[in-house]
């Protein structure tokens, strides 16, 4: 199996990815843009790596690119069926499970909220059982929104014990899930024995080959390729925007030092600080500059659609405490990361090694030199 170094040793060791060598990891949701990522700084540690998921989500597909054929088992199943995962998790054994896989578009959850239910509250009842009827796993971490928040549109961000009640049903159903989650720790894996549990509630998330719809980086890129005006529906809307590689550094940290001090697990934002909470117009803004060519944006004014928070961000002082951890990259150098992967892909270049380039710049704390 190929195995690259870089991302391992060196600077990859001060954020604990050696612990991953050899580790066995169920990744659910890894054809996804974020599972996409997450699969790849896996690879690269050395993990024993199982996705399981639906075929890729977009066309194109990072993970179709991103030069994982080989390196894991890939495995595409529905997560609302029990069996087919149950047979899969059998196969796989993990000791470390990390639960990625969702319906994750706020529109299409008004489109389709029975499906949206079914995936991201019976999915997550469905991997917990497979977890409970197991002995194999030491570590879960059930990833959601930062949208499970009741959202009262205030100025201050929301702490891991404001009250969960999510607005439209991709929000509320990220809600139910942990609630499902916090069930299952409670009634099923509270012994000494058990496996440690926790869950993660991430901001926005950018980055290089994001191609789903109704998310404005994605449409940035589209309207570059087509060499058109990007169209910002909210452009006063603000979100607490990071680059896809801090919620997954974070992801792997929480599963990795709960597994070492079990009375870390718990409940975590992870997000940007407070000058990375943008506009939607902000972050269009950004896009423009880094892109350059005569891009623009219009607002088209109507604001027509279903219902979708204008203010949202995070107070991330739990994870910040209890692990030390903060932010790498600023939004502008995330902007400029996804920039830099686009003319990549959109120049027919090396996708894999633009991925591992990125990797190796964010692990290195630094903002890599352009290529």
């Amino acid at each position: 199996m190929e195995q690259r170094p870089s991302a391992v040793e060196g600077v990859g060791m001060k954020y604990g990815l050696d612990f991953y060598r050899g580790r066995r990891v169920f990744l659910t949701g890894h054809t996804g843009f974020k599972g996409a990522w997450m699969s790849r700084m896996l690879a690269n540690a050395g993990a024993v790596l199982t996705g399981y998921s639906l075929n890729p989500p977009t066309s194109p597909s990072l993970f179709e690119m991103a030069g994982l054929e080989g390196r894991m088992t890939s495995v595409i199943g529905d997560i609302r069926d029990y069996e087919a995962l149950k047979s899969a998790f059998e196969a796989a054994q993990p000791e470390i499970v990390l639960h990625m896989a969702a319906q994750p578009i706020v529109r299409d959850s008004y489109k389709a909220p029975r499906y949206t239910y079914e995936t991201n509250v019976m999915g997550t009842v469905n991997l917990l059982e497979c977890v409970r009827n197991t002995n194999c796993v030491r570590s879960f971490l059930n990833v959601t929104t930062d949208k499970v928040y009741l959202n009262r549109e205030w100025a201050w961000g929301y702490r891991e014990d404001e009250m969960l009640d999510g607005y439209d049903p991709y929000s509320n159903s990220k809600s139910c899930s942990e609630l499902v989650t916090h069930s299952y720790k409670n009634s099923f894996f509270n012994g000494p024995d058990a496996p440690v549990i926790s869950t993660a509630r991430a901001g926005n998330v950018i980055g290089g080959g994001d191609f789903a719809n109704d998310r404005i980086v994605p449409d940035c890129v589209r309207a570059a390729k087509e060499g058109r005006d990007i169209v910002v529906r909210n452009p006063l809307s603000t979100r607490p925007f990071q680059h896809v590689l801090e919620p997954v550094t974070a992801y792997l940290m929480i599963a990795r030092r709960q597994w070492e001090e079990p009375s870390l697990a718990g409940w975590y934002n992870v997000g940007p600080d407070d000058c990375d909470c943008v506009t939607t117009g902000e972050l269009v803004d950004l896009f423009v500059s880094h892109w350059g060519n005569g891009l623009r944006w219009v607002n088209p004014g109507d604001n027509q659609g279903p219902h979708e928070a204008n203010f949202l961000k995070l107070d991330c002082s739990k994870i910040k405490s209890a692990f030390g951890w903060k932010p790498t990259w600023h939004i502008d150098e995330a902007i400029e990361m996804t920039c830099a992967w686009t003319r990549v892909w959109l120049a027919g270049g090396d996708i894999p090694g633009e991925m591992d380039r990125e990797i190796d710049a964010f692990l290195d704390g630094r903002q890599s030199e352009r290529m």
